[in-house]
């Protein structure tokens, strides 16, 4: 059995739109080793690897394509394509039976003329990166192989040229090769168990399997960026509660000064009743407060009572020390107090605070 390997396939059937266009289907590529010349008259084995013609890239660029009568000398461009373009490729591109085929529209009446009169040939003319990389494909040993192929024009040929130009190649450049035996089949693992297929089969299903070890790297690799994301944020949301919490207990500058003025002036009032041996250091307010009151009435008991009350108790005792001039050391020491005078001017105090309170509410 022969093996035909070629890199230009013919127009088998066409069909005649009501304006007069030729519609045509056909496979345009496949993978395959071909021998290319080169401008210097050389020979090389270039392969067109499955990975390479039936990628996303080069799928979509033999979409919405120029038809061409030959191949012209210069790629296809926006300022050349009304001299050369004779038809357009559909958007259908796809890969079917292990071929890149598309369809297309041939709208040029002379080119339609030489399709009816036998010139069916197609061939691509496209760009490629051309690297010097040897190995074998179905059987053939190649030196070098075509990536990142961009399809630029589809060109309806007689025969192959002599060579590609410089820049753009034609599969029309490929000769077509014959060898003896059967097809190449090889051996492939699915699910454990070994089938003999076609070894561009294999090489296609590799191809994908390598895509879609690729997307699941990308994606554990997303998984991990984001678990880290997550943490970065969680530990950041952590450090914004923090420092609004410092902001809550830090004082400003006016606060501060307000805090040490009511310090110093709650311990004045308060010393002539306790004296120099008490110590102040450590001592709430609070504390100091009801040890003044304590002073007045030995069994007063602070547990239970409002601040308000005990407020209102130290200011009434130390506002009768002032006016009366007592002491902790004086001959009258803490004389009558606790007494009905006292009492009314706690209260009174008492009534001053809430006031005060209520006005502050209402504003």
């Amino acid at each position: 059995m022969k093996l035909q390997r070629y890199d230009k396939t013919f127009i088998q059937d066409f069909d005649e739109t009501q304006e007069g266009y030729l519609t045509v289907t056909a496979p345009i590529t496949r993978p395959g080793v071909f021998p290319y010349m080169r401008s210097d008259g050389t020979v090389q084995m270039e392969a067109k690897l499955p990975e390479e013609i039936f990628s996303d890239k080069t799928i979509q660029s033999a979409q919405a394509k120029p038809v061409t009568d030959d191949h012209p000398n210069e790629p296809v461009t926006l300022q050349n394509f009304s001299q050369y373009a004779k038809g357009i490729t559909h958007t259908d591109a796809r890969v079917q039976d292990l071929k890149l085929v598309v369809s297309f529209t041939v709208t040029d009446a002379g080119l339609i003329q030489k399709i009816r009169d036998g010139k069916r040939e197609i061939s691509i003319g496209f760009m490629a990166d051309i690297v010097a990389e040897s190995g074998t494909y179905q059987g053939q040993q190649y030196e070098y192989v075509q990536r990142n192929i961009e399809i630029n024009h589809i060109a309806i040929v007689d025969q192959g040229r002599a060579g590609p130009e410089v820049a753009i190649r034609g599969d029309s450049d490929a000769w077509q090769i014959e060898d003896e035996g059967g097809i190449n089949m090889v051996k492939y693992k699915i699910d454990g168990k070994e089938y003999e297929v076609d070894s561009a089969v294999k090489s296609f299903i590799e191809a994908q399997a390598a895509k879609l070890d690729a997307a699941e790297t990308k994606l554990k690799d997303y998984d991990a960026l984001q678990g880290r994301y997550d943490a970065l944020e969680a530990q950041l949301k952590a450090k914004e509660q923090e420092l609004e919490e410092a902001k809550k207990n830090t004082l400003s500058a006016d606060e501060l000064d307000k805090k040490v003025n009511e310090r110093i002036e709650l311990i004045t009032s308060a010393k002539p009743l306790l004296g120099d041996s008490f110590d102040f250091t450590g001592k709430t307010e609070r504390e100091i407060k009801e040890a003044v009151i304590q002073k007045v009435k030995p069994d007063f008991k602070g547990d239970g009572k409002s601040d308000d009350y005990i407020n209102a108790f130290f200011d009434a005792t130390v506002g009768v020390v002032s006016e009366r001039g007592f002491s902790s050391d004086g001959a009258n020491q803490l004389k009558n107090f606790g007494g009905t005078s006292q009492q009314s001017a706690v209260e009174e105090k008492k009534k001053q605070r809430m006031n005060i309170k209520n006005m502050n509410k209402s504003k």
